[in-house]
């Protein structure tokens, strides 16, 4: 596995790949890498002649200065769980590489980016439109690939790619979880026990509202008995929990069979945000 720093070094030795004629898969991850991000090692591997995966955690997406001073850092430890995926280069750039001067630029995603995350997170998406563009123009990949847990953000990314005509595929992976259901996240890791157990409500939110709608129930309803188990736990807090079309985003309050339906949900547990999603139909 050879390092990569800067962007002259990805280009010179991604160069000779494509010249061989290789397929190149790409996984961009911030690090603190789990079973989700690994399995997206292994999806990249089944689909690409060579993987490349980027460890950059980016400034640009953080809305919340506490929450990028927090993010965990687990470079060596993460470098060794790419080194034994097989991983064939990791880019690893310094801030100051991508972000040689303050950036100006800003991305609109229309209603993708003020619905759910956009509402409690403005600039979020804007900033991870920018580093994309930035990793997609640096790697030229053939493919990407990115975890479903990431719902809002992997709509925003097809529709990046699809407008300003990057040649590559937006290859979307299941959710990886927990046995008890906990999407993985590398924000888990800063849950106490305590916290941890508390953290089930999430997935358990999702699958009771799956069940309640296939049951023909009331989607306000069900919406009101999930804010209600929210309020009975405490150092809980719900920010938003809505069924929305899968590619769309746009809200949903019935089962319309006639397109795709996912539940999307985000909320506090001590002080740690996590979200999740669950596709219905």
């Amino acid at each position: 596995m050879e390092i990569l720093r800067t962007k002259l070094d990805v280009k010179s030795r991604l160069n000779q790949v494509r010249n061989s004629q290789k397929i190149i898969g790409f996984v961009p991850t911030m690090g603190a890498l789990h079973e989700g991000h690994l399995t997206l090692i292994d999806n990249a591997k089944l689909n690409s002649d060579l993987v490349i995966a980027s460890i950059f955690v980016n400034p640009t997406q953080f809305n919340n200065k506490d929450d990028f001073e927090k993010y965990p850092i687990t470079i060596e430890k993460d470098l060794d769980l790419l080194k034994q995926k097989g991983v064939d280069f990791v880019f690893l750039p310094a801030v100051e590489e991508l972000y040689a001067s303050k950036s100006i630029v800003k991305f609109d995603f229309g209603y993708l980016d003020k619905t759910l995350e956009g509402v409690f997170r403005p600039g979020h998406f804007s900033g991870v439109g920018l580093v994309v563009s930035k990793l997609l123009n640096i790697v030229k990949p053939h493919k990407s690939f990115f975890g479903q847990k990431d719902l809002q953000q992997v709509a925003v990314i097809k529709r990046l790619v699809e407008e300003l005509e990057f040649d590559v595929r937006v290859i979307t992976v299941p959710t990886v979880r927990e046995l008890d259901g906990l999407a993985m996240s590398s924000r888990n890791v800063r849950l106490s026990i305590e916290g941890r157990a508390k953290s089930t409500i999430l997935y358990q939110s999702l699958t009771f509202a799956k069940d309640e709608l296939l049951a023909g129930k009331e989607w306000f309803i069900i919406q009101e008995q999930v804010k209600s188990n929210f309020q009975n736990i405490s150092t809980c807090s719900l920010e938003y929990f809505e069924l929305v079309d899968t590619n769309s985003l746009e809200p949903k309050n019935n089962l319309d069979k006639a397109s795709g339906l996912s539940i999307c949900i985000a909320a506090y547990v001590e002080d740690v945000r996590l979200i999740d999603n669950l596709e219905i139909i």
